[in-house]
């Protein structure tokens, strides 16, 4: 465990250093991410693949705040579709404005979990993002995002299944009631609405469990979200026959819980065994107060060696020794 404390200290002094480099990579890497998956995903429009424009609009993510990669990436969405359909283009477009005016209204700081959510879906991770939201977030409105950033990746997913019948649609009479069809049916889509409830759901228990009192609040939350999960996609499976892999689910689900103990290895690691229960009171209150400890690794004693007396001869070796120091350094 000390070695594993003395990592810590050492990741977190380095990331405390060089935050000013680390923040911009991380944004440009994630930014990059997005881009390649809409690439992948869609990529309907040739110009927009090039691998320098999607290095430069990176780069460009990486100087500007996060939010600025949700607004690159939905213009690229767009341009894509409008290559495939204008139709579609303009259905999309509907559906991005809805789910923006409700992310704008009530969560305009947390624009990240509409990016991630749709990139841990591609990944086959989704079960991730619960996680994260109800260990980090101390407000569950971050919720609302990873809701979003479900339906987001539903909406390019079904596209791209449906490209072929999509670009066969001619721009007729008929289009609105086309769309109309395409529209309810989309929001009818069992596996996005039971999914997306299911994280949703996941994400309060985690949520919750972790502000409770009690010992390893964390760890017992971790595991109790992730087992819901599982519980809920075998219930998915038998009962509303979707299309969910038990293996994918289960392997997504350890993915999950390593992660989560690896958070609260960061942000949360107590020491259960030095809690202390502390009762005081004044003019209007008694206070019940439960103090735990944080770990951490103490600092090395330094040692001081004293060199004094006529007799005590010592050589540039044995010096060198004594101080711990390389020999070189006392040539001059």
């Amino acid at each position: 465990m000390t070695v594993l404390l003395e990592m810590k200290e050492r990741i977190e002094s380095f990331y405390s250093r060089f935050e000013v480099y680390l923040l911009p990579l991380i944004r440009g890497l994630l930014a990059f991410t997005t881009f390649m998956m809409i690439r992948g995903q869609l990529g309907y429009m040739t110009k927009l693949n090039s691998l320098t424009l999607i290095v430069v609009l990176s780069l460009t993510c990486a100087l500007l705040p996060v939010n600025m990669i949700a607004v690159f990436a939905t213009l690229m969405v767009l341009l894509h579709l409008f290559e495939l359909s204008k139709a579609a283009c303009l259905f999309t477009l509907l559906v991005f404005f809805s789910l923006y005016l409700l992310y704008f209204r009530l969560v305009p700081k947390k624009s990240y979990y509409v990016i991630l959510t749709p990139i841990a879906f591609v990944f086959q991770i989704p079960f991730v993002i619960p996680v994260i939201v109800g260990l980090l977030e101390r407000n569950p409105g971050a919720i609302i995002s990873m809701a979003i950033g479900g339906v987001v990746y539903y909406l390019l997913h079904g596209i791209a299944l449906n490209a072929a019948a999509i670009s066969d649609m001619q721009e007729d009479e008929s289009i609105i009631t086309k769309f109309s069809d395409v529209l309810s049916q989309f929001f009818r889509n069992r596996e996005m609405i039971a999914m997306v409830l299911l994280l949703v759901l996941a994400a309060l228990i985690i949520w919750f469990m972790r502000r409770l009192s009690y010992n390893y609040a964390w760890t017992i939350a971790i595991v109790t979200g992730c087992l819901v999960q599982f519980v809920v996609c075998v219930i998915y499976r038998l009962q509303m026959k979707l299309s969910l892999s038990l293996i994918a689910t289960f392997i997504s689900l350890l993915i999950s819980i390593l992660i989560g103990l690896l958070l609260q290895f960061f942000c949360f690691n107590l020491d259960y065994t030095r809690t202390e229960r502390v009762q005081f009171e004044d003019d209007e209150y008694y206070y019940y107060v439960k103090a735990i400890p944080k770990r951490y690794v103490s600092g090395k004693e330094k040692k001081v060696k004293k060199f004094t007396g006529d007799d005590v001869r010592l050589t540039r070796r044995d010096l060198a020794h004594e101080m711990d120091i390389d020999e070189r350094l006392l040539d001059d």
